[in-house]
């Protein structure tokens, strides 16, 4: 599913240039649920932002599901998020004025997928999040867990073969914490969905199959087990 080979990211400072990822080479197959740990600064959420296409590598090729990402353009890059990616983010980035019902179908929507299939898709994703009687109210009016479970909704509904998760429980207290990592496991086992979640959290990385661990913008690990860390 993902394949990256000799992957670098610099960027370009008032203080000069800083290599956020060093050379890094991975594989991940498909269906696997792989968490990405390293303390502060090692080159998690950058590792992730390459492998989503939201931003190119300084060298290095990345090959996502068989598409070279470094070789699309911008609109190509797009299309290729929208259709084969799901993104899940700490602060859930839910639009506050939009309800539940319409935050879950905005790709759906984007896409100009006919309303009747937009309606039953979402009907669809909202009872597999526990949210179906949510539809109609607003972020604001929702917990975090039931945010973050919109938010996993949303990312679900193109369907995507790959799911990525930058600190998906960052902001969620141990039980709605817990109650995420149970239906990201969920959606890998009977999905067969392809997971790569960036963490922080020990607990929440034993919920991966595999463990890659960064450290100074390098891979030093990648085959570290997730049940190791219980």
């Amino acid at each position: 599913m993902i394949h990256t080979q000799d992957l670098t990211k610099t960027f370009q400072l008032e203080s000069g240039p800083f290599t956020a990822l060093k050379p890094s080479s991975l594989r991940i197959n498909k269906g696997e649920f792989i968490a990405i740990m390293g303390p502060s600064g090692s080159g998690k959420s950058t590792l992730l932002q390459l492998i989503g296409g939201l931003d190119l590598p300084t060298s290095g090729s990345i090959a996502v599901d068989g598409v070279q990402l470094e070789s699309l353009n911008e609109h190509e890059r797009t299309l290729f998020r929208r259709t084969k990616l799901g993104f899940v983010f700490q602060n859930y980035q839910l639009l506050p004025t939009m309800t539940v019902a319409e935050n879950v179908a905005l790709s759906l929507s984007a896409n100009k997928t006919p309303k009747a299939e937009i309606a039953a898709r979402v009907s669809q994703l909202l009872a597999a999040v526990n949210l179906a009687d949510k539809s109609g109210q607003f972020p604001s009016q929702l917990s975090g867990g039931q945010q973050q479970r919109v938010a996993i909704a949303r990312a679900l509904a193109m369907k995507p073969a790959l799911l990525l998760a930058d600190e998906p429980t960052g902001n969620l207290d141990r039980r709605n914490g817990e109650a995420v990592l149970r239906l990201l496991s969920q959606l890998n086992k009977e999905e067969g969905i392809t997971i790569v979640m960036v963490t922080h959290d020990r607990q929440a990385a034993a919920a991966a199959d595999r463990i890659v661990m960064l450290q100074d913008g390098e891979i030093v690990d990648t085959d570290w087990k997730g049940g190791e860390l219980q």
